[in-house]
């Protein structure tokens, strides 16, 4: 996916399209774990719609539920949510970060062969 160490950088337009397309994918996947905490919660507690994205938002956004969980199906799904949402969140960070870092190392790695 990304260059070898052994071949020169990118050029700065290709890595600001790659840090893009990174932050798309990491878009892509918040919306998609937050429509899984909103057809969750509306399904296992009957939130309405809005109610249930704000408490798909806190949870997976690290701050906890708004309402109170009444049904057992309900605290079932907000446990594994609530686990999922910490997964979720290390995996974002892992694909926004990923090119930042290969890029440094990368760089890293050159200037350390340009001394020998």
């Amino acid at each position: 996916m990304y260059e070898h160490k052994n071949h020169p950088l990118i050029s700065k337009r290709k890595y600001y399209l790659r840090l893009l397309n990174h932050f798309l994918i990491a878009s892509g996947t918040i919306i998609f774990s937050l429509g899984i905490g909103i057809v969750g919660y509306h399904i296992t507690e009957g939130l309405n719609w809005i109610d249930s994205l704000l408490n798909a938002s806190m949870i997976l956004g690290g701050m906890g539920p708004v309402d109170v969980i009444h049904t057992v199906m309900g605290k079932i799904f907000a446990s594994a949510y609530a686990l999922f949402s910490g997964v979720i969140f290390l995996v974002i960070v892992g694909i926004i970060f990923a090119p930042i870092y290969h890029r440094f190392l990368h760089k890293f790695h050159m200037e350390i062969t340009e001394k020998k």
